[in-house]
C-alpha cells in the first residue's frame, strides 16, 4: 500500500558526512509520521530519528543528537537524514519507516519499511 525506497548510503571516513533520502509512493504521505532506524550485525534494530506529520516536531536518539538532522518535504513525498561527524559506531543498515501512531520512536509502531541502505564508516 505504501512503498518506501532509501538511497544515499555508502562508505565514508570517520568525521565525514552523508545524506540519506527516502522516497514514498502514494498520495497520503502527509498522514504518516516518518522515522529512521538502523541495525548493525548481531544487534536489534534501533531508533535513530523521527519527524511528525507536518515536520513540526523531531526526535533523536541521544547518540546522534547534534550530528544528525531529519527533515521532510511533503510536496515531494520524501524524508531525509543528514548525517555529519560520522563515527564507526554509526555503521549499520539504515531503514526508513512510516507510521500512523503517536509512538514514533518505537520500531513496533511502524506500518511500512523501506529495503534499507548500508552505511559504513571507516577508521
Amino acid at each position: 500500500q505504501v512503498q518506501l525506497v532509501e538511497s544515499g548510503g555508502g562508505l565514508v571516513q570517520a568525521g565525514g558526512s552523508l545524506r540519506l533520502s527516502c522516497a514514498a509512493s502514494g498520495r497520503t504521505f502527509s498522514r504518516y509520521a516518518m522515522g529512521w532506524f538502523r541495525q548493525a550485525p548481531g544487534k536489534e534494530r534501533e531508533f535513530v530519528a523521527a519527524i511528525s506529520r507536518s515536520g513540526g516536531s523531531t526526535y533523536y536518539v541521544d547518540s546522534v543528537k547534534g550530528r544528525f538532522t531529519i527533515s521532510r518535504d511533503n510536496a515531494k513525498n520524501t524524508v531525509n537524514l543528514q548525517m555529519n561527524s560520522l563515527k564507526p559506531e554509526d555503521t549499520a543498515v539504515y531503514y526508513c519507516g512510516a507510521t500512523t501512531t503517536i509512538l514514533i520512536t518505537n520500531k513496533n509502531s511502524y506500518d511500512y519499511w523501506g529495503q534499507g541502505t548500508q552505511i559504513t564508516v571507516s577508521s
